[in-house]
């Protein structure tokens, strides 16, 4: 209890003013809502809306999850299969945001500018990410609300999955039942996708 607690007054801590757009991600243990700084990384936010507004995001799963690290998701359907993409979008890992508690960022493979779909919510300060010399990993947003669900995500048991051939895996789907603007006026444009070659991202722990 005393973890959880000390968690959620952390996120808290975390949460600044981004006055940027906000995404309400709906998931099967909860809602959570974020708020994504294009100032500071427009090419990310902007690859990011493109999946929330052609609505591919809803019905994908968190599949991958560290706990006192963070949870990964966005890039593969329910039966662990992976999810057609755009293309990569640059690395923008230094524009002065940080891996800290309750940030969302962009999932990559070992080539800096390759991350597409997939995206990971912090679930501590996780300062080997952040840029500096070398490229770090994009943060482009923070949960804003819906720390409670970041907790429980937290205590979801993993193990080994054969179809992914990975650790790490939540033993409990954790399906992003629908990720929406909340900026009403924004409305979902149903764009087509046009699938590139799907590469496995994970962040680096």
């Amino acid at each position: 209890m005393k973890s959880v607690l000390i968690f959620t007054a952390s996120i808290l801590a975390a949460t600044v003013a981004w006055a940027g757009p906000k995404v309400e991600l709906v998931t099967n243990l909860g809602t959570m809502q974020v708020e994504l700084n294009e100032a500071a990384a427009p090419a990310t936010v902007a690859n990011f809306l493109r999946y929330v507004d052609d609505g591919s995001y809803d019905g994908s799963i968190f599949h991958r999850l560290i706990p006192g690290f963070m949870v990964q998701g966005g890039g593969y359907d329910s039966e662990y299969q992976p999810l057609p993409t755009y293309s990569p979008v640059v690395n923008e890992s230094n524009n002065g945001l940080a891996n800290v508690v309750g940030s969302i960022a962009m999932a990559r493979t070992q080539d800096p500018n390759s991350a597409t779909r997939q995206f990971y919510i912090n679930f501590s300060d996780n300062k080997s990410l952040n840029g500096g010399r070398a490229a770090g990993y994009t943060v482009f947003g923070q949960v804003t609300a819906g720390q409670e669900v970041l907790d429980k995500m937290a205590t979801v048991p993993t193990g080994m999955n054969l179809t992914l051939r990975a650790r790490d895996v939540p033993k409990q789907t954790i399906v992003l039942q629908s990720v929406r603007r909340l900026d009403a006026k924004s409305e979902a444009k149903n764009m087509a996708t046009q699938p590139s070659a799907y590469s496995t991202q994970q962040v680096k722990q």
